[in-house]
């Protein structure tokens, strides 16, 4: 009882975490010119920081071993290193669809792929909580919170949906897949985590979307004419230490709470931060009773989800 309340606690500060880490990319990305380069910057960094705490740290060593260990043997698959690349693919689809189908399609799409995702990966014990059956309690939750998050960013993003007719019906497969990939990656990186640890799972993370990125920015970066100009402001450069955090405790939650409930308290989280992030420091259309209702709603929805485990 006492971690899954911790869990659906730490489940929003992730989701805060996530709000603030794109807060930041998004304005990195808007200096660049260059999103996808925000965010190799922000995987990048963030790598570069585990590879120092690597060096330094003989407990990330052993649970490193541990996995190469667990894989060799069996107990893990190769496949399961791979979470950081939906990392990856989430962003370049951020790059490559946002613009046409706009911002409020792109969320709501990726959450609904997350959640029905989660309800799958859930059941199928692909996590390191084991199975979790489908019930009414959970279906309800995802539904209502699906309905929350489109509340939520219809109010904040007003009519940005896009404009390019038949072509959003085929780019918004994309955010889709987004979503239920995040899912997978919850699931996976909880595997590996249950054996060397959160750090090693975030290392392994933060690895394989690096990696990945790297190659979708050189191709980006092969058609521009210049390099873009680096801001010099240090915050802006702070998205791979928030990023470090939340995965590293993502982690460790979903042992916990499982994929859906994971999934629903950090869009919750998200949601609310975001809301005090338009109070105080209001960008685009600013706060809207829309939106603070729709953030209401994700707690209503959590606590819908979270019946099925008394």
């Amino acid at each position: 009882m006492v971690r899954r309340w911790l869990g659906l606690g730490f489940g929003g500060s992730i989701g805060a975490a996530v709000a603030t880490q794109a807060r930041i990319n998004g304005e990195l990305g808007e200096k660049l010119g260059d999103g996808i380069a925000a965010a190799t910057i922000s995987f990048g960094s963030g790598l570069l920081l585990l590879a120092v705490l690597y060096a330094a740290s003989g407990r990330l060593r052993g649970g490193i071993g541990q996995v190469r260990a667990a894989v060799a043997a069996g107990q893990l698959s190769w496949w399961q290193l791979l979470g950081g690349l939906s990392g990856a693919y989430f962003v370049a689809c951020q790059g490559l669809t946002v613009a046409t189908i706009g911002v409020t399609a792109f969320t709501v799409a990726a959450v609904a792929g997350q959640l029905v995702s989660s309800l799958i990966v859930d059941r199928m014990g692909l996590g390191p909580g084991g199975r979790t059956p489908i019930t009414g309690w959970r279906i309800g939750g995802a539904l209502l919170g699906l309905a929350a998050v489109l509340l939520a960013v219809l109010g904040r993003s007003g009519n940005s949906t896009g404009s390019h007719g038949g072509s959003t019906v085929i780019l918004i497969v994309l955010p889709l897949v987004a979503g239920i990939l995040v899912a997978w990656q919850q699931a996976v990186n909880g595997r590996v985590g249950a054996i060397g640890g959160p750090l090693s799972a975030t290392l392994a993370n933060f690895a394989t979307g690096t990696a990945a990125l790297v190659l979708i920015e050189a191709a980006v970066l092969a058609r521009r004419e210049h390099l873009p100009h680096f801001p010099t402001a240090p915050w802006l450069y702070l998205g791979g230490l928030i990023g470090i955090s939340f995965v590293w405790l993502a982690v460790l939650v979903v042992r916990w709470i499982g994929v859906l409930l994971l999934g629903l308290s950090s869009v919750a989280g998200q949601l609310l931060a975001s809301v005090v992030l338009d109070t105080i420091a209001p960008t685009g259309t600013g706060l809207s009773a829309a939106a603070v209702t729709g953030c209401g709603l994700t707690f209503v929805a959590v606590a819908l989800a979270t019946r099925s485990r008394n």
